[in-house]
């Protein structure tokens, strides 16, 4: 599936994606604080490719100027997240090449996303957390209206081998149409 905003194309990963992917996954500011190591090399990003950028709903986020991939955006579904066993509740997660930071190309790609995930993909609730620090992560889930649910110390995070403050947030399909309407959710 494609999915288009006014400025973005969000579509499945390509094999011939790996040196883009590289290019912006092993920038030290970008995986670490998402809780990834930069990566190595072009072959480890076309392994990634493969191997961890494939679920249902992962896509590349791509200027529709160039269809190159800028960063990654995903519905994680039952199975692939810790925050739900529910086949109707997902979890969002997505990262950005650090050119682009602060330019609003993460809240449209996840606007569009969640429209996706409530309308299309039959969700009714969006989890979404960030590690201690990730204040530019912490934002976007602010501008998009999700709601603070908990704080849990002594988070595990395997591939950085280290423990962190993660923050929780959500959103019900109701307080996202609520939004849409220009009302007021608690």
């Amino acid at each position: 599936m494609i999915l288009e905003t006014e400025r973005l194309i969000l579509r499945p990963w390509r094999e011939s994606d790996a040196e883009a992917l590289y290019k912006y996954a092993s920038n030290p500011d970008v995986g670490p604080i998402a809780g990834w190591p930069p990566h190595q090399s072009v072959k480890e990003s076309s392994d990634v490719i493969q191997n961890v950028l494939c679920g249902k709903e992962c896509y590349a986020i791509c200027m529709k100027a160039d269809d190159v991939p800028i960063g990654c955006i995903e519905l994680r579904l039952k199975g692939h997240t810790d925050m739900t066993e529910r086949d109707d509740e997902c979890e969002l997660g997505y990262w950005l090449g650090r050119p682009f930071w602060g330019r609003g190309i993460m809240p449209e790609a996840a606007a569009e996303l969640i429209r996706h995930g409530f309308e299309d993909a039959g969700m009714t609730k969006i989890w979404c957390g960030y590690y201690e620090g990730n204040e530019k992560s912490k934002r976007v889930q602010e501008k998009l209206g999700f709601c603070y649910q908990w704080t849990t110390e002594g988070v595990d995070v395997p591939q950085m081998h280290e423990k962190r403050t993660g923050h929780v947030s959500s959103m019900t399909k109701q307080e996202w149409m609520m939004r849409a309407a220009g009302q007021c959710c608690i």
